[in-house]
């Protein structure tokens, strides 16, 4: 069974920072996918960045340079470091994991296009302030 915690959403300022975490069971980062997705209401959920069971990532090009995806093996915890946090960035945040040895952009699509492919998180709302 895949259980995926995330925490650390908050109201942050323009300009300023903030880290993600995922807790994960039932995963094993080595095989698997993991990733981060956001989603605004009304709007369809979209990938921000994903890491393969190799450590090879993959961002969202709006994402780009700002954030940085992690993983930690002895603790089962993916991160999303956030720096230069936009308004834009305002949303709910996802933890997801998929299954397999699958690329970043692979994974990352196949979520995005077929989300029961995967396993998710309850998310995390992020509300950057101006």
């Amino acid at each position: 069974q895949v259980n995926l915690a995330e925490s650390g959403g908050t109201s942050v300022q323009v300009g300023g920072s903030l880290r993600l975490s995922c807790v994960a069971s039932g995963i094993i980062f080595s095989n698997d996918f993991m990733g981060w997705f956001r989603q605004v209401p009304g709007t369809e959920r979209e990938a921000v960045a994903g890491i393969a069971n190799d450590g090879s990532t993959s961002y969202a090009d709006s994402v780009k340079g700002r954030f940085t995806i992690t993983r930690d093996g002895a603790t089962n915890t993916l991160y999303l470091q956030m720096n230069s946090l936009k308004p834009e960035d305002t949303a709910v945040y996802y933890c997801a994991a998929a299954k397999g040895a699958l690329t970043a952009v692979s994974a990352l699509r196949t979520l995005t296009d077929y989300p029961d492919f995967g396993y998710w998180g309850q998310g995390t709302q992020v509300t950057v302030t101006s």
